[in-house]
């Protein structure tokens, strides 16, 4: 029963055959013919693949005429079959003829040629040497940090000149966002910010106890551990953090917005991009950061007393009579001040990278690895130049 349903269907459809690609092949005074029939599209060119492989092994073809006279339809598919059997025929020093083309077979055959020598013309480019790739890659840089400053200069400029929620309309604060987000970088960091912090503070007393171990002067750990933790490490420890944990947050925040097109639908309705999710972020910031330093300088220095006690025998009360002698109020603010510089940078950076983001996720994730990397690097180069700002001045 199935046979003959399937007998009569073809009996049903008898110009399917026709619309099948056929080859004719035929020989005058040594030249082949070759008459093409039928419609060479991608389902049907399956049918003369081998045929046309056969022809172009011939070696015994020394002419050769292709007629296309006869062809129906024919796109991409057939039209490069027809051009592997031309390239096959050149590449033996035969030059085939082609006859009786319509008009759309000469652009696809053309069109495929075009496509097909591009390619094979496409070698690998002689490298430069590596001083002209040094230089270049030096060039890049520049230009990158040129671009990183300006947006960020702009992001710095558009912040100091106030929220501007809605442009033409003045200032407007909004307090509920700059509260949430000290809430998420302020409050939420403590934790870790004690952890780290307190476990770094006892590496320090415990591995500055055991060098002056060998001097006699175990008590003046307490003057290293002061001075470090309050001018350098607590703040420069609590900004890296910071930079590692907010600063990645704001630009994979603004950078999500900026994939599904919301930074411009703020500038759409008539809102400012910079004040609506920027500014918060920065004030927060400029906020958080230097409570969090406090609360690393407290943390830190309880895990030197915590240490000093039990490794060097230096009672807590001793330690803090020692640190109110070896410190002043000018070396807890000389850290402090850090601080909201660390932060306009570290938000500053990572909303630039965030405005940035094209529309893939590919994107996201380079420059939310861009904007801990870059935050870090500036943050620890500021630290520096307040260093020797703080030497030259006598601070």
């Amino acid at each position: 029963m199935l046979i003959s349903r399937r007998r009569n269907a073809s009996k049903a459809n008898p110009a399917e055959a026709g619309l099948t690609p056929r080859i004719e092949r035929t020989e005058r005074d040594d030249v082949q013919r070759i008459a093409l029939a039928g419609n060479w599209t991608t389902r049907r060119v399956a049918h003369v693949d081998a045929t046309l492989r056969q022809i172009e092994k011939d070696k015994s073809i020394n002419g050769l005429q292709i007629d296309l006279s006869g062809v129906g339809r024919i796109d991409t598919a057939g039209a490069w079959l027809i051009e592997r059997l031309i390239s096959a025929m050149r590449a033996r020093g035969v030059q085939p003829q082609i006859l009786g083309a319509s008009s759309a077979a000469n652009i696809l055959l053309k069109a495929v040629e075009e496509a097909t020598s591009r390619d094979g013309d496409s070698l690998p480019e002689p490298r430069d040497n590596i001083i002209i790739r040094a230089l270049e890659m030096l060039g890049r840089a520049m230009v990158g940090a040129w671009d990183d400053a300006r947006a960020s200069l702009y992001i710095l400029g558009a912040t100091i000149r106030g929220a501007q929620m809605k442009a033409g309309r003045g200032h407007a604060v909004n307090v509920a966002a700059i509260v949430t987000q000290i809430d998420r970088m302020g409050v939420g960091a403590v934790p870790v910010i004690v952890l780290m912090s307190t476990i770094v503070g006892a590496i320090v007393a415990q591995q500055g106890a055991f060098q002056l171990r060998f001097f006699g002067a175990e008590i003046f750990v307490v003057d290293l551990v002061g001075i470090l933790v309050l001018r350098e490490m607590g703040v420069l420890l609590t900004a890296i953090m910071i930079a590692g944990r907010s600063g990645s947050a704001i630009t994979a925040e603004i950078g999500s917005m900026k994939m599904r097109e919301e930074v411009d639908a703020l500038t759409v309705i008539g809102l400012n991009p910079i004040g609506v999710l920027v500014f918060p972020r920065l004030v927060a910031l400029v906020i958080a950061l230097p409570c969090l330093s406090i609360i690393s300088n407290f943390a830190a220095l309880g895990g030197a007393i915590g240490i000093s006690y039990f490794y060097s025998d230096i009672s807590p009360t001793q330690f803090i009579d020692r640190l109110r002698s070896a410190i002043d109020v000018g070396t807890i603010f000389a850290g402090l001040i850090k601080a909201p510089f660390m932060a306009l940078v570290i938000g500053i950076i990572g909303s630039a990278e965030g405005l940035k983001v094209g529309g893939s996720a590919e994107s996201l994730g380079l420059h939310v690895t861009a904007s801990v990397v870059k935050s870090i690097f500036v943050v620890i180069v500021l630290d520096g130049f307040f260093a020797i700002f703080y030497a030259a001045i006598g601070f």
